[in-house]
């Protein structure tokens, strides 16, 4: 992936340094791995943190990360170009619509943060809170996916920070307002399955923005391989896979994000079509 001398976004605060902890967590919904933390917790009782995630090769798939582009300045660098791309693009499709495009903050992490939606560690993986319109992103994980979840590359980055983006997209279209209205009326299965599909509309959403981003031809330059690896993180977040390597089996009432299969279809479809109206995961009849 092509970033480097890319617009960069003013929307990024970088919060290092500001960590704390000995509050009540948030495993909250809306993030890239999500309640995923919490599952970990429940089913061994270890910290989501002290457990090694999936060290099997990817046939020699190797590919350049922002933890290993240079120093942490580089790194932010990275996130505010990924982000302005998200905001071109999402600026574009909303206009197209009729609609104004509330651009989201990022905000940069270490440990912990205290978010809009509570206190969340660093075991809860990035994270979009509709409380605040925030996504917050642990300067850490981005090495945690190429070493725990075996999922390397820009790319795969990008893809981290299109999906939570995806969720302020759906908090602009009042997706989330409806999520929070059903999370009382329901049971814990049936709102884990409503959770999937928002999850995967995220995905779907962030393969939209891959479409537009490789349609540019400026900024940020998409290749087949930078697709290759988004799908492999894709497939290495899925809750079948994560449930699998941390506790042996899979309990699908418990998922939250979709499989591997399912979060890997939903970003190619978005991709693939670039067309929102394709992303309708709440009234597909196979979810």
């Amino acid at each position: 992936m092509q970033w480097f001398g890319g617009r960069e976004s003013n929307n990024v605060e970088d919060g290092n340094g500001s960590g704390g902890g000995g509050r009540g967590l948030i495993f909250g919904g809306g993030g890239i791995l999500g309640v995923i933390g919490l599952l970990f917790y429940l089913f061994t009782g270890n910290d989501p943190q002290q457990i090694g995630i999936g060290r099997q090769s990817n046939d020699g798939y190797e590919q350049q990360t922002s933890s290993q582009i240079g120093s942490k300045s580089m790194q932010t660098h990275f996130v505010k170009v990924v982000l302005a791309g998200t905001e071109d693009v999402w600026d574009s499709l909303f206009r197209a619509e009729g609609r104004t495009y509330v651009k989201p903050k990022l905000f940069l992490y270490s440990e912990g943060v205290e978010a809009g939606c509570g206190y969340a560690t660093s075991a809860t993986g990035p994270f979009y809170c509709p409380a605040d319109s925030k996504v917050y992103l642990d300067t850490a994980f981005f090495s945690e996916m190429q070493e725990r979840f075996h999922a390397p590359g820009l790319a795969a980055e990008a893809y981290v920070i299109a999906h939570e983006v995806g969720h302020h997209v759906q908090n602009l279209l009042g997706v989330s307002a409806k999520m929070d209205d059903a999370r009382n009326q329901m049971s814990k299965t049936e709102y884990n399955k409503l959770s999937v599909k928002l999850e995967l509309q995220a995905d779907f959403y962030a393969g939209v923005w891959a479409h537009y981003e490789q349609a540019k031809g400026k900024g940020i330059v998409i290749e087949r391989s930078d697709i290759d690896s988004i799908l492999i993180a894709a497939h290495a977040i899925g809750d079948d896979r994560l449930q699998k390597q941390a506790t042996g089996h899979v309990s699908p009432d418990s998922f939250t994000h979709g499989t591997s299969a399912q979060r890997a279809y939903w970003f190619k479809k978005g991709f693939d079509t670039g067309d929102m109206k394709e992303g309708d995961t709440f009234g597909s009849a196979d979810l």
